[in-house]
């Protein structure tokens, strides 16, 4: 981009997003033509902050960064400033003790990302790449006037990854699990893809979770009050048993459902018409993403059910490509899911602390692709001959 176009574009914080126009940051976030992205909508987005589970009591303060030419927005980062580690799935306590017993101030950092959300998506909305480029430059600015140690971009797409690294961040790489549809025209097309053993005990995990049990697929209107109420229940229990204190609130559910109820599937369990368990997803152009799960009372194998096999029906009935099932769970890897690398970058001001996290990446990286590699051995595909 050239000096006199930079010069044209004035870059601001918004603390709201309902200050941002819906319609330009949608067309930025999600544009044209693309593969659309649920979880970067204007709409999700507000509707955290909306809900209260963003906020200045949170500690996931918004500073959404824009770029503007005149009234035109023509490029966004959703931008949090955090005062701890937590909801973010790119574990950095060590890096902020580290800083500690050094003497340093972690917090707040700066958070480029989707809240509580390990999926991988745009996280740099731009017009074209000098205005991309300006934003990862104008990120670095923030932090300085807002007095953050550091910016973090998690779950970027790889092209953003690789971007920040030649503009002076840190690379980082971790793993998920993720289900390919391979043109197959039904779930049995894909258990034919693999091999025998694991083929009939897919089959006979499908067969033990359905035992007496019905299941329901709901979308859109068709996902009532009394479902939405039933799921927070399975939330609320599952959360707090894993992380202590679950991240969001009745009123997030509802107006999710409110706002964007036809981006929503809930996969349902019921015996005799009573719901025992249940698992929410959000469907975008070409993946459907599983988010959270919970039961009221155990069935065996119901759990890969709901959230692992009705994912990929779904997926295979829509001419979905993907199915991102969430971050963890080396257990996927059995029921058809691969390991796929996930990316985040890092700016760090201070030089020490930098040169320390840069060094401990370094290491890192190289693990994480050879466990990737060691991972693929494991597949339950049918090996080529």
């Amino acid at each position: 981009m050239a000096d006199g176009a930079r010069d044209k574009i004035e870059i601001t914080i918004a603390p709201r997003l309902a200050s941002v126009d819906a319609t330009q940051w949608d067309a930025l976030a999600n544009p044209a033509g693309g593969r659309r992205d649920p979880f970067v909508t204007h709409a999700f987005l507000a509707t955290l902050e909306d809900a209260h589970c963003v906020g200045e009591d949170t500690g996931w303060e918004p500073c959404h960064l824009l770029a503007h030419e005149g009234k035109t927005l023509v490029g966004a980062m959703p931008l949090y400033a955090k005062h701890h580690s937590y909801g973010e799935y790119v574990f950095d306590h060590a890096w902020a003790d580290a800083m500690r017993r050094a003497g340093g101030r972690y917090y707040p950092k700066l958070q480029c990302a989707v809240p509580f959300t390990p999926v991988t998506g745009p996280r740099i909305f731009a017009a074209n790449e000098g205005v991309r480029d300006i934003l990862i430059a104008g990120a670095k600015e923030a932090a300085r006037k807002l007095q953050a140690s550091s910016i973090h971009i998690t779950f970027p797409t790889h092209d953003e990854w690789a971007r920040a690294g030649e503009l002076g961040y840190l690379q980082r790489t971790g793993v998920q699990f993720h289900w390919t549809n391979d043109g197959y025209g039904a779930f049995d097309d894909f258990l034919a893809a693999l091999s025998s053993g694991k083929r009939k005990n897919i089959r006979k995990e499908r067969t033990r979770a359905r035992e007496g049990v019905s299941i329901l697929r709901l979308q859109g209107e068709a996902i009532t009050p009394a479902y939405w109420d039933f799921f927070f229940r399975c939330y609320m229990d599952t959360g707090s048993r894993k992380w202590g204190s679950p991240y969001l609130n009745r009123t997030f559910f509802h107006l999710l459902g409110e706002r964007m109820g036809g981006d929503c599937v809930m996969f349902v369990a019921e015996d005799e018409g009573r719901p025992i368990a249940c698992a929410l997803n959000l469907v975008g152009s070409d993946t459907i993403y599983g988010r959270y799960w919970g039961c009221t009372r155990e069935v065996p194998f119901l759990h890969f059910e709901l959230c692992y096999y009705q994912a990929i029906d779904y997926a295979i009935e829509h001419g979905l490509r993907l199915v991102e099932a969430g971050a963890q769970g080396e257990h996927k890897l059995l029921r058809g899911y691969a390991p796929v690398p996930t990316y985040s970058a890092h700016w760090i001001e201070h030089r020490g602390l930098r040169d320390a996290v840069a060094q401990f990446l370094s290491a890192e990286m190289p693990a994480v692709a050879h466990e990737i590699e060691a991972l693929n051995d494991h597949t339950p595909f049918r090996k080529s001959e």
